[in-house]
């Protein structure tokens, strides 16, 4: 119970400073310092806010009152990670609690797991993967030290927008087949791309409305190019180059009509192959290549900017 005072200590701090910036707000109420102004505001802005704490911290605040005593269960959000418990007994029986007991009726719109240590399974992240794919999911966020693959509770979600996962090591291959029709952000960190069944490496082409693209740490297995198919696409960040290592992801066919603005950032030249790429509607432009070495510097010296 010292644990959960603590806690309960800061949050009521915290949510002490969230109403400075909206003092006119509160100003219709009772001056009384004694007063409990923050029960005075009704259930979405306090859910608002607990919905940017992590998910054990703001289950905690169920012993303030009886007001907060079941608000947890319509949080929008499932924000967790091992680091907050003890053990991974503790984890586990906080997991099955939260997900067992919420309110199913509302929507779970935000899921942020990370895996901030080494210790920890799979199988944890998989059934909280699978239930917010069963209930309405619209941005997950994964940073995980380690997984083998991902299993097929990770192909497919209608409602999904936004997907960040990040995979420390090993390195994980990515997929061929995902049905996430109304994607629009993608973020993946140390993925490896292989051929599909047609012989050709273009795992976003599913993705039709897909406008931000960000690679970090990817590379292409078997020494192929990785072709990009996408209408949409608007943003595009590649960033290949690591501290310790780099890896060479060979962009080939780029078909995006709608590219914007194009970044990429490593120890090689990305060369775009075949007469399909298609990069006239690009308007900023950013070329940031890392020297290893004097050669290449002939590249820069190479570059030109065509209007």
């Amino acid at each position: 119970m010292a644990e959960v005072t603590f806690w309960h200590y800061c949050l009521f701090l915290l949510l002490q400073e969230i109403q400075k910036p909206v003092k006119r707000v509160i100003q219709k109420y009772s001056c009384d310092d004694n007063d409990d102004k923050l029960s005075d505001f009704p259930d979405c802005v306090l859910l608002h806010i607990l919905s940017f704490l992590n998910t054990k911290y703001a289950v905690q605040t169920c012993v303030l009152s009886k007001r907060w005593m079941n608000l947890w269960k319509r949080l929008p959000s499932f924000i967790i990670g091992y680091s907050h418990f003890k053990d991974l007994k503790g984890f586990e029986y906080f997991v099955h609690g939260f997900l067992g007991t919420r309110d199913r009726s509302t929507a779970l719109q935000v899921l942020d797991f990370r895996q901030e240590c080494l210790v920890g399974y799979q199988s944890h992240l998989e059934w909280i993967v699978r239930y917010a794919f069963t209930h309405n999911i619209k941005r997950v966020r994964i940073h995980v030290r380690k997984v083998k693959h991902f299993r097929f509770c990770f192909f497919s979600c209608d409602t999904l927008t936004s997907l960040h996962i990040s995979v420390a090591s090993p390195r994980t291959l990515f997929p061929n087949s995902l049905n996430f029709p109304a994607l629009t952000y993608l973020y993946l960190g140390s993925f490896d791309f292989r051929v599909d069944d047609d012989g050709l490496v273009e795992p976003f082409s599913a993705f039709k409305r897909l406008n931000s693209l960000i690679l970090q740490y990817c590379r292409v297995l078997e020494k192929q190019n990785l072709c990009i198919y996408i209408e949409c696409l608007t943003r595009q960040f590649n960033n290949t180059w690591k501290l310790l290592g780099f890896w060479l992801l060979q962009l080939g066919v780029i078909h995006t009509p709608n590219l914007c603005t194009y970044v990429y950032k490593g120890c090689y030249v990305q060369q775009l192959c075949g007469s399909k790429s298609n990069l006239s509607s690009v308007k900023h432009a950013t070329i940031i290549v890392i020297s290893l070495s004097e050669s290449c510097k002939d590249f820069i010296d190479s570059i030109q900017l065509v209007d």
